[in-house]
């Protein structure tokens, strides 16, 4: 299989049982809480730790295998790092800290990749005069230097701000279209998986508890539960229409014009929504009078019972389903049932601007290095 396996088991210093895939070009993110194991389980790909058990084989070939005692050294995996404190050369300018990745240092592709992640002429400026994001830039440029295999994300945007962890996002996005290697992400932030993952592993203790696609994980409330986590989402693809005078932006989505404060994006522009559950209003009929903007009509796919009071109702929309937590009263006074024409409810101003993402797959744009 082309992409990345990893297969780890260990009793200290933490208990880990895990075996996971990604294919080429597929991000997948790793949460959980604290000491739960995902940061040990990129240590173990990028050669830093050996679990008394192990296996991880990139595009067929083993860089560590216990049973066979294969066990190439970090500096012979060709894996490209980020960790969350950057961990830059500070005597080094952000062209020299990209070079210094590279088989045979060459100042015209530093600066290229530089440039793909916006940091044109800004090569010749050492850490110290680089804004936290802008270092955090410099490090995704240099494991891209690498050529890489496979890409291993720890936490890259906690250490910096709120909005220039949101712009980061949509950087990070609009650069999947080049990559073509695995890539793994381990964060705590849901709202940070959910943008920028294809699926999702939920780790606790050492083991994975939920892994599939990013969309069913989502919706899983007995995973979320598990991780303290009731923010039950789902994303929404939709087309940037246009920014309208009163501060909105209309989207076109496949149930129907959305309009959500003003985003950032030209018309044409590819976006997914995410839409939290407990938003979402559910109607029989469309309702008039209303001083919500957002109406769009689905069939009811299924509904799930919750441990409390409430039921998550599944709209399917087109190809895509939209999530509604309601009552179990409410549920029974609408009396619904799989198959029922819906229609589901979202104020404007329930979305944030935070909670819209570039598509990130645009097809036809160049490849970054080691793709």
């Amino acid at each position: 299989m082309r992409g990345l396996e990893v297969m780890a088991r260990a009793h200290a210093p933490i208990p880990l049982d895990v075996a996971l895939s990604v294919a080429p070009g597929e991000l997948l993110a790793l949460v959980g809480h604290s000491g739960s194991g995902k940061t040990t389980i990129l240590r173990t790909i990028a050669g830093l730790w050996r679990p008394a058990e192990a296996r991880v084989r990139v595009d067929g070939v083993a860089w560590l295998d216990t049973g066979a005692g294969v066990n190439l050294a970090a500096h012979r995996r060709r894996v490209g790092v980020v960790f969350q404190n950057y961990a830059l050369f500070p005597h080094m300018t952000a062209a020299q800290n990209v070079m210094a990745a590279m088989d045979r240092a060459c100042a015209v592709e530093a600066a290229r990749i530089l440039g793909l992640v916006n940091l044109t002429g800004l090569g010749n400026r050492k850490p110290a005069q680089l804004s936290g994001g802008q270092q955090q830039r410099v490090a995704v440029a240099r494991a891209l230097a690498r050529r890489p295999q496979a890409l291993l994300l720890d936490e890259p945007f906690s250490a910096v701000d709120r909005a220039t962890r949101e712009k980061l996002y949509g950087e990070i996005i609009a650069l999947r279209a080049h990559l073509r290697m695995p890539v793994v992400l381990v964060t705590h932030d849901m709202n940070e998986a959910q943008l920028l993952a294809d699926r999702m592993a939920v780790i606790e203790t050492g083991r994975i508890v939920r892994e599939g696609p990013t969309a069913e994980v989502m919706a899983d409330q007995d995973a979320l539960r598990a991780m303290g986590i009731r923010e039950v989402a789902v994303m929404l693809p939709a087309t940037v229409a246009a920014h309208l005078p009163d501060g909105l932006t209309r989207l076109e989505a496949v149930g129907g014009p959305l309009f959500l404060p003003g985003i950032t994006g030209a018309p044409g522009t590819r976006v997914r929504v995410r839409i939290l559950a407990h938003e979402v209003i559910v109607a029989r009929t469309r309702p008039e009078g209303l001083s919500a903007q957002n109406i769009i009509a689905g069939t009811v796919a299924r509904i799930v019972p919750g441990a409390g009071p409430a039921v998550m109702v599944h709209i399917a929309v087109g190809a895509h389903e939209i999530l509604a937590r309601i009552t179990r009263r409410a549920a029974d006074q609408l009396a619904l049932k799989p198959g029922d024409p819906v229609h589901a409810i979202l104020k404007s101003m329930s979305v944030a601007r935070n909670h819209v993402a570039l598509a990130p797959d645009r097809p036809g744009d160049p490849a970054l290095p080691g793709t």
